[in-house]
């Protein structure tokens, strides 16, 4: 009870909530673009299941995350499985038919939201457990209080890709961008991006509009395919 008197801990606390509330805009888009297509109910599901895998993932990853980090190449594989996971949520088709394929997309949609949210989370637990230094109590609190951050989050951006259909394709760049952000930032190109400051932005950049344009063919190939002869 002495800890919570203290400055300190209101001050990380502080930290933490702002932390979370900035770090889980990304995870939110992600849940909200892979459950968008899913069936009202099975769209709580998803965001049930993918917010509660977001905060897992983020406890596990507090542990191994400076480790993991450090392992050249292992953000650029992190960052392709972005732009991927970006490229698809932009091109799939909606219109999907039948018990069988709801139950597949449902699948789909948590196992993109697992790939997506082990990626993103890398770095955004390592701002939490340094806002934390070291307190249990702080790491703990982060943790739960990211849980309604996403979860609101996700639902709110599922309601406005309804209304607002732009949001689905800079939803994808944005992920697309937090890819060649990751790419660039692997522990192998540290030396290159210290000379050339410029290509964390020049990636990010060109992530977004690879995700934009191979996204846009595959869902013009995809319409085109569909259409009735």
């Amino acid at each position: 009870m002495e800890m919570l008197q203290t400055t300190e801990f209101w001050v990380g606390l502080v930290k933490i909530i702002w932390i979370n509330i900035i770090l889980s805009g990304d995870n939110a888009v992600v849940i909200a673009l892979a459950a968008r297509s899913l069936p009202p109910h099975q769209q709580r599901q998803a965001v049930f299941f993918g917010s509660g895998a977001a905060v897992v993932l983020r406890i596990i990853l507090t542990v191994v995350a400076a480790k993991l980090l450090a392992l050249p190449y292992l953000q650029i594989v992190g960052g392709l499985l972005l732009l991927w996971i970006g490229v698809q949520l932009l091109s799939e088709d909606d219109d999907g038919e039948g018990e069988h394929k709801e139950h597949g997309s449902m699948l789909a949609a948590i196992r993109t939201i697992l790939i997506a949210d082990l990626v993103m989370s890398l770095d955004n637990v390592i701002a939490v457990a340094a806002a934390a230094q070291g307190s249990m109590t702080l790491l703990i609190l982060g943790l739960a209080i990211s849980i309604p951050l996403v979860i609101f989050g996700s639902t709110l951006m599922i309601k406005l890709m309804e209304r607002f259909p732009i949001i689905v394709v800079l939803g994808a760049m944005l992920i697309g961008w937090v890819g060649g952000e990751t790419i660039v930032s692997d522990v192998a190109l540290k030396d290159t991006l210290a000379a050339n400051p410029w290509l964390h932005y020049a990636a990010a950049a060109a992530g977004a509009v690879l995700v934009y344009v191979i996204g846009k063919a595959l869902q013009r190939r995809a319409a085109s395919s569909n259409a009735p002869a």
